[in-house]
């Protein structure tokens, strides 16, 4: 079993130990590869990214060494001359053919998906609490300075910021809104100009029986887009404020239901 993480410090895994994946521009071409999931990333794309628009006259030969080391490293078994059946050859370039449970990118994005498509809030916050737990650091730590990367990493980067978002509004949903509090005071210090995060904080506080604490937390988000942007706190937190101020309680429960109350024993 192969596994390659890039939600943290670049790593490998091939047969249960290790692999040492070389120097940078071997690893950069694992890291594109990863960031395709599964894609064909053309010969000159690599080439182009891995010298930053400045390949030496022998590119594509160090190219076609490090994809040999690297089909070396993750096929430790593989007979001579046999084909690679996980870093592929496939024109105009390459790709890598793992499941998508061999990549923690992969492996977060598909259990993020899950959890926007569950109705269940027990399920929904287990997959995301699941998919959370993969990063390690920030995506792609060793290649982030990389021009190529900044796009992947900022993609994968706001998605981990949704699957806390999603998972926070999870946890509302399970009925335990004092303990959905710290999480989401975390997202509006981690990511200020999100009205999001400032809406579940608010709605955590409210429903915890914190109305002051709860009008405080939006007029503090009303300075910080208002120092930081210029602008007004969008339609969702204004409704949110009015709601506070008007003890609209009927849209409180409908934000943050009840606790389920707990199954009956069986009788002897």
């Amino acid at each position: 079993m192969v596994l390659v993480r890039v939600l943290g410090s670049f790593a490998a895994e091939a047969g249960g130990g290790s692999v040492p994946l070389g120097g940078p521009r071997q690893r950069g071409v694992l890291a594109l590869l990863v960031a395709a999931r599964g894609q064909v990333v053309p010969v000159d794309r690599l080439v182009e990214d891995l010298w930053r628009g400045e390949p030496p006259s022998r590119a594509l030969a160090s190219l076609q060494a490090y994809v040999s080391n690297l089909r070396r490293l993750l096929e430790p078994g593989r007979p001579p001359r046999t084909p690679a059946r996980l870093l592929v050859s496939a024109s105009p370039g390459y790709a890598l053919r793992l499941p998508p449970e061999a990549v923690d990118a992969w492996r977060f994005e598909d259990l993020l998906d899950e959890a926007r498509t569950c109705a269940d809030p027990r399920v929904a916050y287990a997959r995301l609490d699941e998919a959370l737990a993969l990063w390690r650091g920030p995506a792609f730590a060793e290649v982030a300075d990389e021009p190529w990367a900044a796009a992947e990493t900022a993609r994968l980067d706001e998605l981990r910021l949704v699957a806390r978002e999603l998972r926070t509004a999870a946890g509302l949903r399970l009925g335990d809104p004092a303990a959905v509090v710290p999480e989401a005071q975390g997202l509006t210090r981690d990511a200020p100009l999100r009205e999001e995060g400032w809406r579940l904080h608010a709605l955590a506080l409210w429903s915890s029986g914190r109305q002051a604490d709860a009008l405080a937390t939006l007029r503090r988000a009303r300075a910080v887009f208002a120092d930081e942007l210029g602008l007004d706190p969008g339609p969702d937190l204004m409704a949110l404020e009015q709601a506070i101020l008007t003890q609209r309680t009927d849209i409180l429960r409908a934000a943050v239901p009840p606790p389920p109350a707990p199954q009956a024993e069986p009788l002897p």
